[in-house]
Protein backbone atom coordinates (compact mmCIF):
# COMPACT_ATOMS: atom_id res chain seq x y z
CA UNK A 1 0.00 0.00 0.00
CA UNK A 2 1.38 3.50 -0.91
CA UNK A 3 0.66 6.47 1.75
CA UNK A 4 -2.28 7.37 0.06
CA UNK A 5 -3.83 4.23 0.46
CA UNK A 6 -2.71 4.15 3.96
CA UNK A 7 -4.13 7.04 4.99
CA UNK A 8 -7.57 6.08 3.22
CA UNK A 9 -7.70 2.61 5.32
CA UNK A 10 -6.43 4.64 8.65
CA UNK A 11 -9.49 7.12 7.54
CA UNK A 12 -11.83 4.11 7.21
CA UNK A 13 -10.97 2.53 10.78
CA UNK A 14 -11.74 5.96 12.71
CA UNK A 15 -9.20 8.44 12.42
CA UNK A 16 -10.27 11.67 11.95
CA UNK A 17 -8.58 13.26 8.48
CA UNK A 18 -6.82 16.82 8.87
CA UNK A 19 -7.93 19.54 6.46
CA UNK A 20 -4.28 19.39 4.52
CA UNK A 21 -4.48 15.07 4.46
CA UNK A 22 -8.15 15.64 2.68
CA UNK A 23 -6.69 18.34 0.22
CA UNK A 24 -4.01 15.66 -0.41
CA UNK A 25 -6.69 13.19 -1.02
CA UNK A 26 -8.86 15.27 -3.21
CA UNK A 27 -5.66 16.42 -5.42
CA UNK A 28 -3.81 12.98 -5.64
CA UNK A 29 -5.96 10.51 -4.85
CA UNK A 30 -7.77 7.83 -7.15
CA UNK A 31 -10.73 8.16 -7.79
CA UNK A 32 -11.68 4.37 -7.07
CA UNK A 33 -9.38 4.16 -4.24
CA UNK A 34 -11.38 7.44 -2.93
CA UNK A 35 -15.01 6.14 -3.49
CA UNK A 36 -14.15 2.20 -1.86
CA UNK A 37 -12.76 4.20 1.30
CA UNK A 38 -16.24 6.19 1.45
CA UNK A 39 -18.04 3.10 0.34
CA UNK A 40 -16.89 1.40 3.11
CA UNK A 41 -17.32 4.17 5.55
CA UNK A 42 -20.96 3.71 4.60
CA UNK A 43 -21.59 0.57 5.47
CA UNK A 44 -20.42 1.06 8.76
CA UNK A 45 -22.79 4.59 9.47
CA UNK A 46 -25.71 2.33 7.63
CA UNK A 47 -25.11 -1.38 7.79
CA UNK A 48 -28.88 -2.37 6.48
CA UNK A 49 -27.81 -1.45 2.91
CA UNK A 50 -30.53 0.79 2.73
CA UNK A 51 -30.18 4.21 0.55
CA UNK A 52 -33.38 6.41 1.40
CA UNK A 53 -35.41 9.20 -0.24
CA UNK A 54 -38.40 11.65 0.68
CA UNK A 55 -41.36 12.60 -0.80
CA UNK A 56 -41.89 16.31 -0.84
CA UNK A 57 -42.47 19.38 -2.61
CA UNK A 58 -40.52 23.13 -2.91
CA UNK A 59 -42.73 25.30 -3.32
CA UNK A 60 -41.17 28.80 -3.84
CA UNK A 61 -43.58 31.78 -2.89
CA UNK A 62 -42.03 34.30 -4.13
CA UNK A 63 -38.87 34.61 -6.73
CA UNK A 64 -38.65 38.56 -5.91
CA UNK A 65 -34.94 39.26 -4.45
CA UNK A 66 -32.69 41.59 -3.49
CA UNK A 67 -30.09 39.45 -3.73
CA UNK A 68 -29.83 39.24 -6.90
CA UNK A 69 -26.80 36.00 -6.91
CA UNK A 70 -24.81 36.08 -10.00
CA UNK A 71 -25.01 32.22 -10.15
CA UNK A 72 -28.76 32.13 -9.91
CA UNK A 73 -31.53 32.25 -12.91
CA UNK A 74 -34.27 32.30 -10.74
CA UNK A 75 -34.83 35.64 -9.41
CA UNK A 76 -36.40 38.45 -10.72
CA UNK A 77 -36.60 42.24 -9.86
CA UNK A 78 -40.05 43.02 -8.21
CA UNK A 79 -40.87 45.53 -11.17
CA UNK A 80 -40.19 42.31 -14.13
CA UNK A 81 -43.16 40.78 -15.70
CA UNK A 82 -42.32 37.25 -14.66
CA UNK A 83 -42.27 38.40 -10.94
CA UNK A 84 -44.42 36.86 -8.51
CA UNK A 85 -45.40 36.33 -5.09
CA UNK A 86 -47.97 33.27 -4.28
CA UNK A 87 -51.32 33.50 -2.45
CA UNK A 88 -52.35 31.42 0.16
CA UNK A 89 -54.77 29.47 -1.91
CA UNK A 90 -51.66 28.85 -4.19
CA UNK A 91 -49.86 27.53 -1.64
CA UNK A 92 -52.97 25.65 -0.03
CA UNK A 93 -53.31 24.07 -3.45
CA UNK A 94 -49.81 23.06 -3.98
CA UNK A 95 -49.35 21.28 -0.44
CA UNK A 96 -52.62 19.57 -1.28
CA UNK A 97 -51.31 18.32 -4.34
CA UNK A 98 -48.53 17.46 -3.15
CA UNK A 99 -50.05 15.55 0.02
CA UNK A 100 -51.79 13.52 -2.70
CA UNK A 101 -48.99 12.13 -3.84
CA UNK A 102 -47.64 10.81 -0.49
CA UNK A 103 -45.70 13.89 0.22
CA UNK A 104 -44.34 14.18 3.82
CA UNK A 105 -42.71 17.32 3.80
CA UNK A 106 -42.34 20.80 2.17
CA UNK A 107 -40.00 22.65 2.05
CA UNK A 108 -40.98 26.50 1.58
CA UNK A 109 -38.41 29.37 -0.32
CA UNK A 110 -38.32 32.32 -1.82
CA UNK A 111 -36.39 34.82 -3.29
CA UNK A 112 -35.64 37.87 -0.31
CA UNK A 113 -38.42 39.70 -1.07
CA UNK A 114 -38.18 43.39 0.35
CA UNK A 115 -41.49 43.64 1.56
CA UNK A 116 -41.79 40.29 3.33
CA UNK A 117 -40.86 39.94 6.86
CA UNK A 118 -41.14 37.99 10.37
CA UNK A 119 -44.86 38.54 10.36
CA UNK A 120 -45.67 37.58 6.86
CA UNK A 121 -43.69 33.92 7.26
CA UNK A 122 -44.97 33.04 10.61
CA UNK A 123 -48.45 33.68 9.45
CA UNK A 124 -47.86 31.29 6.65
CA UNK A 125 -46.47 28.41 8.82
CA UNK A 126 -49.18 28.73 11.27
CA UNK A 127 -51.84 28.56 8.94
CA UNK A 128 -50.18 25.42 7.19
CA UNK A 129 -49.65 23.65 10.16
CA UNK A 130 -53.43 24.59 11.63
CA UNK A 131 -54.66 22.84 7.99
CA UNK A 132 -52.24 20.36 7.47
CA UNK A 133 -50.16 17.23 8.86
CA UNK A 134 -46.96 17.68 7.05
CA UNK A 135 -43.28 18.58 8.18
CA UNK A 136 -42.32 22.37 7.21
CA UNK A 137 -38.76 22.21 5.99
CA UNK A 138 -38.06 25.51 5.05
CA UNK A 139 -37.04 29.18 5.13
CA UNK A 140 -32.46 28.88 4.41
CA UNK A 141 -30.41 31.04 6.14
CA UNK A 142 -30.39 34.05 4.25
CA UNK A 143 -33.96 33.78 4.01
CA UNK A 144 -33.99 33.62 8.11
CA UNK A 145 -31.05 36.55 8.13
CA UNK A 146 -33.12 38.98 6.00
CA UNK A 147 -36.54 38.21 7.71
CA UNK A 148 -34.29 39.60 11.05
CA UNK A 149 -33.24 42.29 8.87
CA UNK A 150 -36.30 43.99 7.98
CA UNK A 151 -38.43 42.93 11.02
CA UNK A 152 -35.52 44.77 12.79
CA UNK A 153 -35.22 41.32 15.57
CA UNK A 154 -32.56 38.88 16.21
CA UNK A 155 -32.09 35.99 14.41
CA UNK A 156 -33.35 34.16 17.58
CA UNK A 157 -35.75 35.73 17.82
CA UNK A 158 -36.96 35.01 14.60
CA UNK A 159 -36.04 31.39 14.48
CA UNK A 160 -38.37 31.09 18.10
CA UNK A 161 -40.95 32.82 16.55
CA UNK A 162 -41.14 30.33 13.57
CA UNK A 163 -40.33 27.23 15.38
CA UNK A 164 -43.48 28.31 17.79
CA UNK A 165 -45.86 28.56 14.32
CA UNK A 166 -44.80 24.96 13.47
CA UNK A 167 -41.12 25.39 11.49
CA UNK A 168 -39.49 21.40 12.11
CA UNK A 169 -36.13 22.13 10.73
CA UNK A 170 -34.05 24.73 8.09
CA UNK A 171 -32.60 23.07 4.64
CA UNK A 172 -29.23 24.21 4.26
CA UNK A 173 -29.20 26.38 1.19
CA UNK A 174 -27.62 29.64 0.45
CA UNK A 175 -24.47 27.99 1.61
CA UNK A 176 -22.46 27.62 -1.49
CA UNK A 177 -19.16 27.94 -0.72
CA UNK A 178 -18.74 29.66 3.06
CA UNK A 179 -15.59 31.36 1.73
CA UNK A 180 -16.12 35.08 1.20
CA UNK A 181 -13.85 35.07 -1.46
CA UNK A 182 -15.89 33.30 -3.46
CA UNK A 183 -18.97 34.91 -1.83
CA UNK A 184 -17.94 37.95 -2.81
CA UNK A 185 -18.09 37.41 -6.52
CA UNK A 186 -21.06 34.81 -7.03
CA UNK A 187 -23.44 36.21 -4.30
CA UNK A 188 -22.22 40.15 -2.95
CA UNK A 189 -25.17 40.98 -1.52
CA UNK A 190 -26.04 38.05 0.60
CA UNK A 191 -25.12 37.08 3.57
CA UNK A 192 -21.42 36.18 5.17
CA UNK A 193 -19.84 33.12 5.54
CA UNK A 194 -19.99 33.52 9.43
CA UNK A 195 -23.31 35.40 9.14
CA UNK A 196 -24.61 31.45 7.46
CA UNK A 197 -22.64 29.83 10.21
CA UNK A 198 -24.28 32.14 12.78
CA UNK A 199 -27.80 31.41 11.60
CA UNK A 200 -27.45 27.51 11.71
CA UNK A 201 -25.87 27.78 15.49
CA UNK A 202 -28.49 29.71 16.24
CA UNK A 203 -31.25 27.11 15.01
CA UNK A 204 -29.34 24.27 16.42
CA UNK A 205 -29.37 25.77 19.99
CA UNK A 206 -33.23 26.85 20.09
CA UNK A 207 -33.81 23.18 18.87
CA UNK A 208 -34.07 23.44 14.77
CA UNK A 209 -32.27 20.67 12.84
CA UNK A 210 -30.85 21.27 9.56
CA UNK A 211 -29.03 20.04 6.93
CA UNK A 212 -26.02 22.11 5.23
CA UNK A 213 -25.02 22.08 1.46
CA UNK A 214 -22.24 22.36 -0.38
CA UNK A 215 -22.07 23.96 -4.19
CA UNK A 216 -19.32 23.93 -6.03
CA UNK A 217 -17.81 24.93 -9.72
CA UNK A 218 -18.14 28.68 -9.91
CA UNK A 219 -14.77 30.08 -8.89
CA UNK A 220 -13.85 28.28 -5.69
CA UNK A 221 -10.51 26.03 -5.22
CA UNK A 222 -10.45 23.12 -4.17
CA UNK A 223 -8.65 24.09 -0.84
CA UNK A 224 -12.30 26.21 -0.19
CA UNK A 225 -13.99 23.33 -0.78
CA UNK A 226 -12.49 21.79 2.19
CA UNK A 227 -12.34 24.76 3.92
CA UNK A 228 -15.89 24.61 4.03
CA UNK A 229 -16.42 21.46 4.99
CA UNK A 230 -13.63 21.89 8.22
CA UNK A 231 -16.17 24.89 8.76
CA UNK A 232 -19.53 22.46 8.49
CA UNK A 233 -17.21 19.41 10.88
CA UNK A 234 -16.54 22.25 13.20
CA UNK A 235 -20.50 23.27 13.83
CA UNK A 236 -21.18 20.42 13.75
CA UNK A 237 -18.59 19.78 16.73
CA UNK A 238 -20.60 21.91 18.67
CA UNK A 239 -24.12 21.57 18.28
CA UNK A 240 -24.78 17.83 16.29
CA UNK A 241 -27.63 19.63 14.81
CA UNK A 242 -26.77 18.63 11.20
CA UNK A 243 -28.73 15.55 9.90
CA UNK A 244 -27.46 15.51 6.46
CA UNK A 245 -24.92 17.24 3.62
CA UNK A 246 -25.70 17.77 0.64
CA UNK A 247 -23.38 18.76 -2.17
CA UNK A 248 -24.29 19.83 -5.66
CA UNK A 249 -23.10 20.88 -8.81
CA UNK A 250 -23.55 24.93 -10.20
CA UNK A 251 -25.27 24.85 -13.24
CA UNK A 252 -24.63 27.62 -15.55
CA UNK A 253 -27.54 27.99 -18.08
CA UNK A 254 -29.28 31.57 -17.98
CA UNK A 255 -27.13 33.25 -15.17
CA UNK A 256 -25.11 36.06 -15.07
CA UNK A 257 -22.31 34.15 -13.54
CA UNK A 258 -21.92 31.66 -16.42
CA UNK A 259 -19.41 29.40 -17.06
CA UNK A 260 -18.90 25.53 -17.45
CA UNK A 261 -20.82 22.42 -15.72
CA UNK A 262 -18.55 20.51 -13.34
CA UNK A 263 -17.79 17.25 -14.85
CA UNK A 264 -19.03 14.02 -13.39
CA UNK A 265 -15.72 12.68 -11.91
CA UNK A 266 -14.48 15.94 -10.21
CA UNK A 267 -18.44 15.70 -8.57
CA UNK A 268 -17.70 12.18 -7.35
CA UNK A 269 -14.23 12.69 -6.12
CA UNK A 270 -15.63 15.90 -3.85
CA UNK A 271 -18.55 13.40 -2.50
CA UNK A 272 -16.24 10.78 -1.43
CA UNK A 273 -14.05 13.21 0.13
CA UNK A 274 -17.04 14.41 1.99
CA UNK A 275 -17.92 11.41 3.68
CA UNK A 276 -14.46 10.59 4.35
CA UNK A 277 -13.89 14.20 6.08
CA UNK A 278 -17.28 14.82 7.60
CA UNK A 279 -16.87 11.87 10.64
CA UNK A 280 -19.68 13.29 12.36
CA UNK A 281 -22.45 13.94 9.77
CA UNK A 282 -24.57 10.83 9.76
CA UNK A 283 -26.14 10.93 5.97
CA UNK A 284 -24.37 12.40 2.58
CA UNK A 285 -26.90 12.92 -0.11
CA UNK A 286 -26.36 12.58 -3.90
CA UNK A 287 -27.30 14.86 -6.47
CA UNK A 288 -29.08 13.30 -9.15
CA UNK A 289 -30.61 16.68 -9.52
CA UNK A 290 -27.90 18.66 -11.09
CA UNK A 291 -25.85 15.36 -12.36
CA UNK A 292 -28.01 12.82 -13.44
CA UNK A 293 -30.02 10.01 -12.04
CA UNK A 294 -26.88 7.81 -13.80
CA UNK A 295 -24.91 9.69 -11.57
CA UNK A 296 -26.88 9.66 -8.94
CA UNK A 297 -26.97 6.05 -8.88
CA UNK A 298 -22.82 6.46 -9.04
CA UNK A 299 -23.45 8.54 -6.08
CA UNK A 300 -24.33 5.36 -4.01
CA UNK A 301 -20.93 4.10 -4.66
CA UNK A 302 -18.74 6.99 -3.91
CA UNK A 303 -20.15 7.67 -0.25
CA UNK A 304 -23.94 8.62 -0.66
CA UNK A 305 -26.57 6.69 1.61
CA UNK A 306 -29.45 9.08 0.48
CA UNK A 307 -31.18 10.68 -3.00
CA UNK A 308 -33.11 13.09 -1.47
CA UNK A 309 -36.19 14.08 -2.84
CA UNK A 310 -38.39 12.82 -6.10
CA UNK A 311 -39.02 16.43 -6.17
CA UNK A 312 -42.72 16.83 -6.95
CA UNK A 313 -41.86 20.14 -7.95
CA UNK A 314 -38.43 22.17 -8.59
CA UNK A 315 -37.66 25.98 -9.91
CA UNK A 316 -34.41 26.99 -8.83
CA UNK A 317 -32.28 24.79 -10.00
CA UNK A 318 -34.46 23.96 -13.77
CA UNK A 319 -33.93 27.61 -14.30
CA UNK A 320 -30.41 27.13 -14.48
CA UNK A 321 -30.62 24.31 -16.85
CA UNK A 322 -31.11 21.20 -14.89
CA UNK A 323 -34.36 19.60 -15.62
CA UNK A 324 -33.76 15.72 -14.30
CA UNK A 325 -36.87 14.23 -13.07
CA UNK A 326 -38.06 10.95 -10.96
CA UNK A 327 -40.64 9.51 -9.89
CA UNK A 328 -41.05 7.13 -7.03
CA UNK A 329 -41.04 4.21 -8.81
CA UNK A 330 -38.14 5.49 -10.99
CA UNK A 331 -36.25 6.28 -7.92
CA UNK A 332 -36.94 2.35 -6.16
CA UNK A 333 -35.72 1.37 -9.60
CA UNK A 334 -32.60 3.42 -10.15
CA UNK A 335 -31.64 2.34 -5.96
CA UNK A 336 -32.71 -1.44 -6.39
CA UNK A 337 -30.14 -1.78 -9.72
CA UNK A 338 -26.92 -0.75 -7.60
CA UNK A 339 -27.78 -3.06 -5.29
CA UNK A 340 -28.98 -1.20 -2.50
CA UNK A 341 -32.49 -1.56 -0.62
CA UNK A 342 -34.99 1.48 -1.11
CA UNK A 343 -36.21 3.14 1.74
CA UNK A 344 -39.01 6.12 1.96
CA UNK A 345 -37.76 8.26 5.05
CA UNK A 346 -39.07 11.53 6.68
CA UNK A 347 -37.69 14.37 7.35
CA UNK A 348 -35.61 13.14 10.61
CA UNK A 349 -34.31 10.33 8.90
CA UNK A 350 -36.95 7.97 9.98
CA UNK A 351 -37.34 5.09 7.88
CA UNK A 352 -41.90 5.08 6.76
CA UNK A 353 -41.32 2.25 4.28
CA UNK A 354 -38.89 -0.74 2.92
CA UNK A 355 -39.32 -1.69 -1.02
Amino acid sequence: MNGLQNLLQETVDGRRLSSSEALELMEKGDLLDLGQAANQIVQKKHPANQVTFVIDRNINYTNICISRCRFCAFYRERHDQEAYVLTQREIFEKIEEAIAQGATQVMLQGGLHPDLGLDYVVQMVNDIKARYNITIHSFSPPEIFHFATISNVSIRTVLQKLSEAGLDSLPGGGAEILVDRVRDIISPHKITASQWLEVMETAHYVGLASTATMMIGTVETREERIDHLEKIRSLQERTGGFRGFIPWTFCPENTDLGGSHVSALEYLRMLAIARLYLDNVNHIQGSWVTQSPAIGQLSLLFGADDLGSIMLEENVVRAAGCEYRLNRDEMIRLIRETGKIPAQRDTTYSILKVF
